[in-house]
């Protein structure tokens, strides 16, 4: 049976992202910030209930411009943000520009790509975080550079926050938990090690109760900190959330 279910949801998902394609090919080019905002906000709430995971927010984000800094778990990531903070800007590594159709429609919603083995690539990076930043845009990272299992925080990289501190923007720390019937936190969900794409996709669609929780914390100033006591302050915030 679970087998059936993940792949009427497969079905589903393939339609909702050849959907979510046409849109953005059809409207984003001429579209307003706030349309745009919308369709990213509707597709990545249908996208998680397609999946069958229940979205759980918790908290609110604020206006203005801001660095959203996440902990990382799943590929499903995004879309659990862009469900409730659609404005976000992603940095993302450019492997995913390669993920069929979903590496474009990611790219169509304002990610920034980077290349992690590459120093000068992160430079580049920052920069154009500054600048959107500046702009008056929210940009979202995830410091750990990888996926975890969800249980505890990987060690931060605190070169991409530097991006907050000509400016001193304000820092937005969100938990992210994945959780399902008998599991606080999901072993579906867990993209790591040797777990393909194509596999976690298959886990997360025959998974039985999974939900997302999107813990927005209170939001932190980096005015007066260097990049690693900005890491310091946020990811301590976090990885003692992910303590239960």
């Amino acid at each position: 049976m679970r087998q059936l279910i993940g792949a009427w949801r497969l079905l589903h998902t393939f339609v909702h992202v050849l959907h979510g394609t046409w849109v953005a090919w059809r409207e984003f080019g001429a579209a307003s910030e706030a349309t745009r905002c919308a369709h990213i906000q509707w597709w990545s709430a249908k996208l998680l209930r397609v999946l069958g995971v229940q979205l759980r927010p918790m908290g609110r984000f604020e206006a203005g411009p801001q660095l959203v800094v996440a902990n990382h778990i799943s590929w499903l990531d995004i879309a659990a943000i862009h469900a409730v903070c659609p404005q976000a800007r992603f940095v993302s590594k450019s492997d995913v520009k390669e993920w069929p159709l979903l590496g474009w429609l990611i790219g169509s919603a304002g990610t920034l790509f980077i290349e992690r083995a590459s120093k000068r690539d992160a430079l580049r990076v920052v920069h154009q975080m500054a600048a959107a930043l500046q702009g008056g845009d929210t940009v979202a990272v995830f410091p750990e550079g990888t996926t975890g299992t969800g249980h505890a925080l990987l060690p931060f990289h605190a070169n991409l926050l530097q991006a907050v501190l000509p400016g001193a923007t304000p820092v937005q720390p969100v938990v992210l938990r994945y959780a399902e019937p008998g599991h606080p936190v999901s072993p579906a969900v867990a993209f790591v090690g040797d777990t393909t794409l194509v596999g976690s996709i298959w886990s997360v669609v025959c998974a039985r109760g999974m939900s997302v929780e999107v813990e927005v914390l209170p939001r932190q100033p980096s005015e007066g900190l260097d990049r690693r006591a900005v890491s310091q302050l946020v990811s301590d915030q976090i990885a003692a959330k992910l303590v239960r």
